[in-house]
Formats: structure tokens, sequence, C-alpha cells
């Protein structure tokens, strides 16, 4: 029987902290509860939005 090793730990890590410091900052810049649950939800898809900006920047 093969074993199978997947090695996204770091991966996770990164993301992770990616996530709590997106969701501080998204949360503590917000003034109102409706502003502050779409900062947590900006901070679930931050990567997305990195990447949609990066890619529209390279394509100038």
């Amino acid at each position: 029987m093969a074993k199978r090793i997947h090695n996204s730990g770091t991966a996770g890590a990164v993301y992770g902290l990616g996530f709590i410091g997106a969701a501080v900052f998204f949360i503590s810049e917000a003034t109102t509860l409706w502003l502050g649950l779409f900062g947590f939800i900006k901070a679930l898809v931050w990567p997305a939005l990195l990447v949609y900006e990066l890619f529209k920047f390279m394509a100038v």
C-alpha cells in the first residue's frame, strides 16, 4: 500500500496568518457592525482579490 504525503502545512500557515492579519485590519477599520461583517468576508477572500489586482496590473 502506497503512502501519500501532503506537504501543504507551510501554505496553510501563511494563509492563516494572512487571514488573521486581514481580519484584524478590516474589522478595526469598520465603523458599523455590517462593515465589520463585510471586513470578515473580505479577509476570507483576500488572496483572490490580490491575484485579481496583480493580473489587472500586469495586463497594462
